[in-house]
């Protein structure tokens, strides 16, 4: 039994297999959480967050496309995962495209990492996968500080399998203490030659850009049959993947909304005859940063809608209404969808 193997059963023996909590750097990990929509299709034009929580896909230049959804297809013990549908494929692949699913982190939730030092932790990302056929990807490691890099392919299925992935820790670069994306989680699904053309090694911190992905990189787009499914996506220090640490998603759902929420809002005010009248929105949580606010849709009687104003903060956004013409009137507004986003 190797090492790794014998620590994993001393931890489960310990804690009669239930791990203490707080081990996962990853939020959504089960993909429980999909505030903007289940399902968007046409997913590859840009870099955006389209469903589940958390999870970007960054895409470059690519002309393939695909169908982002929450599927109830998951390995045991898991109720949701993340599932993408090749719509339009992309066999002629031009140097810099790309398409990622993209894990984005703060660096002051990253500094146990000790990145930099010479005490630089080792970390072990998890994760369940599964395609429609035998496929190899690259999962990276990115410190978007000090542009450096540090990958290894993994192999996907027919069935769900978990992958266990452990990196060395990185002496070099020390990763910032504030809000900012400082490191990042890259499942790289396609990739041209900007990012393929060196030769690749497996758990390598480097600065190299055409070393970042396998060798043996397997395109997404090759073909409108291929699919690919992940969940229990966990990230924690050390060179042990422990059992995934399932929150509730309740929970989950709260450490979204730092990042991102929306709400179906309807507002009855008085109004006195054109004046602007400002509405207050309080985030269901203090947000990352101050955060772009909209409010899209609804219908407005004796209002109208002006837009946002320029009083916001982490904790409360604010719009601006204009009231009809004549003295005071009750204005309806009714069913507008507000977004507050604070995305990485």
């Amino acid at each position: 039994m190797s090492k790794a193997a014998e620590l994993a059963k001393m931890g489960e023996v310990l804690t009669n297999s239930q791990i203490g909590g707080r081990r996962n750097i990853v939020i959504n990990g089960a993909m429980q959480v999909a505030q903007r929509g289940t399902s968007a299709t046409g997913v590859g034009g840009s870099s955006a967050f389209h469903t589940l929580d958390r999870m970007n896909i960054a895409s470059g230049t690519t002309a393939g496309r695909a169908t982002m959804s929450q599927s109830t297809d998951t390995p045991n013990g898991f109720a949701n995962s993340l599932k993408l549908d090749c719509t339009t494929a992309d066999t002629s692949v031009a140097a810099d495209e790309s398409f990622i699913i993209e894990y984005k982190i703060e660096g002051q939730d990253v500094q146990q990492l000790k990145k930099g030092t010479s005490d630089a932790e080792k970390v072990t990302l998890s994760f369940y996968v599964k395609g429609n056929a035998s496929a190899t990807y690259t999962a990276e490691l990115i410190d978007v500080d000090n542009t450096r890099y540090n990958s290894q392919e993994f192999s996907v299925t027919t069935s769900w399998t978990r992958v266990t992935l452990t990196y060395d820790g990185d002496t070099t670069g020390t990763l910032d203490n504030d809000n900012a994306h400082s490191l990042g989680i890259l499942f790289w699904l396609h990739a041209g030659s900007t990012f393929t053309g060196g030769t690749h090694t497996d758990n390598s911190w480097h600065t190299t850009n055409n070393q970042r992905v396998g060798d043996n990189q397997t395109s997404f787009f090759d073909s409108t049959d291929r699919e690919f499914f992940i969940t229990g996506i966990q990230m924690e220090v050390g060179e042990v993947a422990t059992p995934f640490e399932h929150r509730s998603r309740g929970e989950e759902l709260r450490l979204c909304q730092r990042y991102y929420h929306q709400e179906t809002v309807t507002w009855q005010i008085g109004v006195e005859g054109t004046r602007n009248t400002l509405l207050p929105f309080p985030h269901k949580v203090s947000m990352r940063s101050a955060p772009t606010s909209t409010l899209t849709g609804g219908s407005a009687t004796n209002g109208v809608l002006l837009g946002t104003t320029g009083v916001t903060s982490e904790t409360t956004g604010f719009h601006s209404w204009k009231g009809g013409s004549g003295s005071l009137q009750n204005a309806v507004f009714s069913n507008y969808v507000f977004k507050a986003d604070s995305e990485l």
